[in-house]
């Protein structure tokens, strides 16, 4: 009874409750004031919000308070707008409108990526503004030195993705509460001599707030950067990369920069500049506090660094992409480095007592310079937080072993890489205590033998291995990996054999094992049958696998690339391999037999579809075009396909190489293949044909940059008869656009409709049955580089139109029925006679034969050709007979009057008369009508 009593008296008192409570969130709520609300409002007219991400800007009579509004704060005591942010909503568009000039307590203005061209000079009356954010937005023009009026502005971002420009940098020092600059796509011009040298005496720190300094992709004037760096007292960060830094200016910074910099400076990033010189080398200031120093892709010359002392605490050094040259130093005394980088340079060396001692090496890159050595000498850093190690691709380097030095690594390393290092002929033993690896590349080393017994045991994390480009041989033990879902094996050109190990097929993202001697995989594929295999990538090209393949892919769900290329393995193609995600299929130089396999016509994302050079027969199935448009590459050459090619082929619109050469099809040559849009369409090429796969990502990578790899694209290989000769194309196999029907019994007349593909490179319609003439308008074909019509019935003219495609460099019309002269033209008459044999009816250069009526002495005045033709190349009548009747009728004509003259008197007289009496009659005309003209126009 007693809770009862309770309960309704709270019911009594609570809506009494709750009024108090509203009223006094009311009264604790900011209420927006009418004029900024007004301000906000005019703001959103000039902007797209086609996605209604301001629907809650409105006016109406419950949404009147702006302080609650999306993107908007308020301050709790003034009310005013201080807070506005609509920065990262790409889908709205517009400039910063005058409106929001009436905001004059804003103290943030975030406004990324709404495609604001231009910054309104108005800005710089925010006197309260802490925070201003405009990046990524097309930016273009003259920053307004106005923002220097900003002078309580904390952090300014201006990463332009077009060009501006700051035309007087002197402002900037206005910015005296700056404390982070981020500028990109930005002209800094040359900042006024009275700035500058007020700055560079030391005398005058205009940025005394500054510790954040970022500058890209930038053109920055040489006394302006001086002048900024110089101009400060607490920079901790300073990330110059990609700009146009150049010449020695690195040394004259580092031995210049203020004390109070060299002491507070943390990270220092000048990557992919043009700087050059000497570094390091001739300076004693020293940077405590630097634990970051990255120098690469620069011009950097000279010795191996040798004052590393002055970087006591450094955590990471690249100085990779430059031109040092020399011996790499013994560093066995830097105990203090923590990541060290130093690829594609040219390093000279120096002893380890000039380096000095540096404690917490847990990353070291010395790749690509030209750096020599002994490997002992990064073995035996006495480094034991070292985790990253790279010296591959240095050009002129030999990591030489020392049996002197003792190989006892003090580390445990995470990623070693060891790519054309000299490092055979055994496998580096040292590699044993490595037990914690997840990233192992010695690829191109010059290592050869057996793997040592111990590998295993250092295997069991990796999820990168690269060995790869050597002469590692006999049989290869099962070895586990890294249970991430993104391993990566490349054991390509080796000399493995026998068996494939099973946990490389089960447990790996992308395998390469290609240019080997591995007779056996079958029993491996098929092991853990119910298993979902996360494969992308298996090549097994270029082996001697002897068996059928086993049919055994129904959980390889996700696999992109298979090649099984060049083996000798045989039956049928199994009906298990119609996975929906692969877009590369090459099995071409088997021994394959039975039909097209139907189950393809599941694989919808094909691009590259290779069955070359088996022994597949049947008709070739017309879905082709309906179900793999996607396709770019199809080669069905050198099998047994007969019938007709299916009309539905024209439907492959992104076809760029076509070849069903060597088969035994017959019929016509479809005319629908103008519709190959790519041999139509001038494109953006690229040079190959790759199959691109996704980006995946380990959930810890750790020092390791090359960890997420992706996107991943696998180059694919052609083999391609090009001017009658096999070659093997990768690299600029995505330029070629080539038909080749050759070796087949097609008849019918060739299409017109092939001169529409104005993009074909190559063309071979060699060795059938082809009848009728030459396509007229062959000559729009202006990108052909090769064509091959010979062995087949083609009769009539070559078109003259030929003789225009300058970029033929391969033609053969040999044993066919054409006739006429050969047209005139430089490519024509370049290539040899065989070009142009057992064609009975052809003469002209370069033939032996002349043309009927030719006569040496007037052989620079015969016609191009016996037939007078239209516009269009048609032919209209036969200038042969013209000639021969002109001849005749002159014979005649001559004979006939010259002869009677000289035989009859009478008609002699009589005519010398006439010719008497036209030369008086011509004589008085002439002197008659030059009268008249000397008095028109003389007067006289």
């Amino acid at each position: 009874m007693s809770i009862f009593v309770v309960g309704f008296i709270f019911m009594l008192l609570f809506p009494t409750t709750a009024n108090v409570v509203n009223s006094y969130e009311s009264s604790n709520t900011p209420q927006c004031i009418p004029k900024e609300r007004e301000a906000l409002l005019k703001f959103k007219t000039t902007l797209n919000d086609s996605e209604g991400d301001l629907s809650t800007w409105s006016n109406n009579s419950t949404n009147q308070n702006c302080c609650k509004w999306n993107y908007i704060s308020c301050d709790d005591q003034t009310n005013h707008v201080v807070y506005v942010e609509v920065g990262g909503i790409y889908t709205l568009g517009g400039e910063i409108d005058s409106s929001l000039a009436e905001l004059h307590h804003l103290n943030t203005l975030n406004l990324y990526g709404m495609n604001i061209s231009h910054i309104p000079k108005f800005i710089g009356s925010f006197k309260e503004l802490s925070f201003l954010n405009l990046y990524d937005n097309p930016i273009s023009g003259i920053i307004p030195p106005q923002l220097g009026n900003l002078t309580q502005l904390e952090s300014l971002h201006l990463e332009s993705t077009s060009q501006m420009t700051i035309d007087n940098p002197g402002w900037l020092s206005q910015l005296t509460s700056l404390n982070s600059l981020s500028l990109s796509n930005c002209r800094l011009l040359k900042v006024p001599d009275h700035t500058s040298s007020s700055s560079l005496s030391h005398s005058n720190y205009s940025f005394t707030s500054l510790q954040n300094l970022e500058i890209s992709q930038s053109f920055i004037h040489p006394t302006t950067i001086t002048w900024l760096l110089n101009s400060t007292i607490n920079l901790e960060f300073i990330r110059l990369g990609d700009n146009n830094l150049s010449g020695t200016l690195l040394h004259n910074l580092l031995g210049n920069i203020s004390s109070s910099t060299r002491n507070s400076l943390h990270y220092l990033y000048l990557s992919s500049n043009q700087l050059g010189g000497l570094i390091l080398n001739d300076f004693e200031n020293t940077f405590p506090s630097l634990t970051d120093l990255y120098l690469d892709n620069n011009q950097l010359e000279g010795h191996f660094p040798n004052r590393l002392k002055t970087f006591p605490n450094l955590v990471n050094l690249d100085i990779s992409h430059n031109q040092f040259i020399g011996v790499l130093p013994d560093l066995s005394s830097m105990p203090n480095l923590t990541n060290f980088k130093a690829s594609n340079n040219k390093f000279s060396g120096t002893s380890s007592e000039s380096i000095g001692k540096l404690d917490n090496l847990s990353y070291l890159d010395v790749s690509s310079n030209c750096l020599s050595g002994y490997i002992s000498h990064v073995v035996n850093l006495q480094c034991p937080s070292l985790k990253y190690l790279d010296i591959s691709y240095n050009l002129d380097m030999l990591l030489k072993f020392n049996s002197k030095y003792p190989i006892i690594p003090s580390f445990k390393l995470a990623t070693i890489n060891l790519a054309s290092c000299k490092l055979g002929p055994e496998f580096p033993n040292w590699l044993l205590t490595q037990t914690n690896l997840k990233h192992l590349d010695i690829s191109n080393s010059s290592i050869s033998g057996p793997l040592p017994n111990w590998f295993p045991n250092i295997t069991s994390n990796l999820y990168y291995l690269n060995m790869s480009h050597n002469l590692l041989s006999n049989t290869l033990a099962n070895f586990s990996l890294s249970q991430e879902n993104n391993v990566i094996v490349d054991l390509s050109s080796n000399q493995f054999q026998g068996s494939v190990p099973p946990s490389l097929l089960v447990n790996t993202t992308r395998l390469y094992l290609s240019n080997n001697k591995f007779t056996e995989f079958s029993s491996s594929l098929c092991e853990a049958k119910e298993q979902a295999r996360s494969t992308e990538i298996l090549d097994l090209s270029n082996n001697n696998l002897f068996d059928n393949i086993p049919n055994c892919w129904e959980n390889f769900t996700q696999l992109v690339v298979l090649n099984l290329g060049y083996n000798k393995l045989f039956g049928n193609i199994p009906n298990s391999i119609n996975m929906t995600s692969i877009k590369t299929l090459q099995l071409r130089h088997n021994n394959f037999s039975g039909k097209f396999p139907s189950s393809l016509k599941y694989c919808t994302s094909l691009e590259v579809l290779d069955l070359g050079s088996n022994s597949l027969e049947g008709s070739i199935p017309s879905w082709i075009g309906e179900e793999l448009n996607n396709l770019v590459f199809l080669s069905l050459k050198s099998n047994k396909f007969y019938g007709s090619i299916p009309l539905s082929l024209c439907q492959l619109t992104q076809i760029q190489i076509l070849d069903f050469s060597s088969n035994d099809l017959s019929g016509p040559i479809p005319s629908c293949i103008k519709n190959f849009t790519v041999m139509v369409q001038i494109n953006s090429l690229e040079t190959t044909i790759s199959s691109h796969i996704k980006i995946r990502f380990r959930k810890s990578c750790g020092l390791d940059r090359a960890c997420n790899l992706g996107p991943v694209s696998y180059e694919n290989n052609a083999s391609i008869t090009w001017k009658g000769a096999q070659h093997e194309y990768v690299k600029i196999l995505g330029l070629l656009r080539v038909i080749d029907l050759s070796s087949n019994k097609l008849n019918g007349e060739i299409p017109m409709e092939v001169t529409h593909l104005s993009q074909l490179g190559a063309l071979n319609l060699s060795r059938n049955n082809l009848s009728g003439k030459i396509p007229r308008k062959i000559g729009k074909l202006t990108n052909l580089q090769v064509l091959d019509f010979s062995y087949n019935k083609i009769n009539g003219e070559i078109p003259t139109s030929l003789a225009e495609v300058s970029s033929l460099s391969y033609l053969d019309l040999s044993n066919n029925r054409l006739s006429g002269r050969i047209p005139t033209g430089t490519q024509l008459q370049s290539f040899n006679a065989s070009a142009y044999s057992m064609n009975l009816g052809l003469c002209g250069n370069p033939l032996p034969s002349s043309c009927p009526g030719d006569d040496d002495d007037e052989s620079s005045h015969v016609p191009a050709s016996n037939s007078a033709r239209d516009d269009d190349g048609g032919e209209w009548f036969d200038l042969s007979w013209f000639y021969k009747g002109i001849r005749g009728g002159f014979t005649i004509g001559f004979c006939g009057v010259c002869g009677n003259l000289l035989i009859n008197k009478s008609w002699r007289a009589s005519y010398f008369r006439l010719m008497q009496n036209i030369g008086d009659w011509l004589y008085v005309v002439i002197i008659i009508k030059w009268n008249f003209l000397r008095k028109k126009f003389l007067g006289h």
